[in-house]
């Protein structure tokens, strides 16, 4: 599938680097690790937190058109990885903006989490919220962890300076959104939901898999997995992959210990990193192709088992285009649809040396990430996901299909690429948020008729 120009051309736009320290203290990375196992099982992850846990008001205001009310508790994240979060990180703040009145007995309101870049309150509140108050349901918009009120001192804009702050930002959202709809479940609210953009998008999804009840969820812009964003997507030019090599090969503690500790999910010759334009030829012996198939497999086995040359008996396995280069046909697709992402030859010569550091990204995204790894909503009818087709920030090729890991699940498609969706397709966003909570007022309304 071709990538939208507007993707490449915005980012190039955009001179941030991510990662620009490295992975983050193996220690650590152990740690992350092991918590997520607790945290993608849906029993032991709601357990983490109380019904009851403290929330902070700090103020309370009622305007014209609504209610807003912001607040602040201690993410519950730090109690159960001490060391991890850092000071500037460790209070989640929130808004909540409600109606003045409700339409009808039901009282809705959706948590809106942050995309990349979208520091405070004030983008999501306009842009989202506002609309939806018309519609008559409330918000939450809660300050991303590393992001506005939380961003820690030393770091540059909207760039986390270690791959494992990307995993306590999801570990904290988490569990700050259990406890912010235990907290609107105490006042009365609900049906409830959670929805985000891009990142935000990503995270909303993991959230929602350990809430024990039905939940509206609206994820736009994402995906299954991160690991195809940071590894394929136009996002891999702001990574100084030969840094994270060498830290990669200079330290026994990534290569020989954690490289056995997250598994890849999806078939990797099946990905486009996998195939990647003939950039980086991979041969593997055949019995092995299968198993690969077949089985999570961690980026230590995948690296032992497979050759990332031209050499040897096997042939390098390349992508080829399912249209001839030379047919009628495909000059006319070419023309008519974006350009596919072609990276930098500086990003490209890097990714060729980088070869460690690519798949052991590509495992510990998944690991901690995919959504194959955590729990399944307790009702998928309430899923809506908004994807756009020519995404080149979430590349989707052989990577599992939301709606496979989630039967039940609604997927729809705009012809479009990722900066197009969002400047131009926020409308969709709305409708689609709108659509969910009436299927979940409608289901609320069958089950209360129902004989007990």
């Amino acid at each position: 599938m071709p990538v939208s120009r507007l993707d490449i051309v915005y980012r190039k736009l955009i001179l941030s680097q991510f990662f620009t320290k490295g992975w983050g203290v193996p220690e650590h990375l152990e740690r992350l690790f092991d918590f997520r196992k607790v945290m993608s099982n849906r029993e032991t992850c709601y357990q983490l937190v109380p019904k009851d846990y403290s929330v902070t008001i700090l103020n309370s205001q009622v305007l014209a058109d609504c209610h807003i009310i912001e607040g602040k508790f201690q993410t519950p994240f730090a109690k159960y990885q001490p060391g991890l979060v850092l000071p500037e990180v460790e209070n989640a703040f929130f808004q909540m903006i409600l109606p003045l009145h409700w339409d009808d007995a039901f009282k809705p309101v959706c948590i809106h989490l942050a995309g990349t870049g979208d520091h405070f309150y004030w983008r999501r509140r306009n842009i989202m919220v506002k609309p939806l108050l018309k519609a008559g349901i409330g918000a939450i918009i809660l300050e991303n962890p590393f992001y506005g009120l939380r961003k820690p001192k030393d770091q540059n804009r909207s760039c986390v300076q270690y791959v494992s702050d990307i995993f306590v930002m999801g570990g904290c959202l988490i569990l700050e959104c259990l406890v912010l709809l235990n907290f609107c479940e105490k006042l009365g609210l609900g049906p409830l939901g959670v929805t985000g953009i891009s990142m935000g998008g990503h995270m909303a999804s993991l959230a929602a898999t350990n809430w024990p009840k039905p939940l509206v969820l609206v994820p736009c812009l994402s995906w299954s997995t991160a690991s195809s964003v940071f590894t394929e997507g136009v996002m891999s030019e702001s990574i100084d992959w030969s840094m994270l090599e060498a830290q990669y090969l200079n330290d026994e503690l990534y290569s020989e210990k954690l490289s056995k500790a997250c598994k890849i999910v999806d078939d990797p010759l099946a990905c486009t990193l996998g195939q990647s334009f003939s950039d980086y030829p991979i041969q593997c012996e055949m019995d092995f192709t299968q198993k690969l198939k077949e089985s999570y497999i961690t980026p230590y086995e995948f690296f032992h088992s497979t050759k990332f040359d031209s050499a040897g008996d096997c042939k390098a396995m390349t992508y080829k285009s399912s249209l001839q280069k030379d047919s009628f046909l495909s000059k006319i697709y070419n023309f008519t649809r974006m350009p596919s992402f072609i990276p930098s030859k500086k990003v490209t010569n890097q990714k060729k040396k980088a070869k460690h550091a690519l798949w052991f990204m590509r495992g510990m995204m998944d690991e901690c990430t995919h959504l194959k790894n955590f729990s399944v909503p307790v009702d998928t009818s309430l899923v809506i996901s908004i994807t756009a087709k020519t995404d080149g920030y979430v590349p989707r090729r052989g990577v599992s299909k939301l709606n496979e890991i989630w039967p039940g699940a609604t997927v729809r498609y705009l012809d479009c690429g990722h900066v197009g969706a969002y400047i131009w397709h926020r409308n969709i966003f709305r409708d689609a948020i709108i659509e969910a909570f009436t299927r979940a007022k409608k289901k609320r309304t069958t089950n209360k008729s129902k004989p007990t």
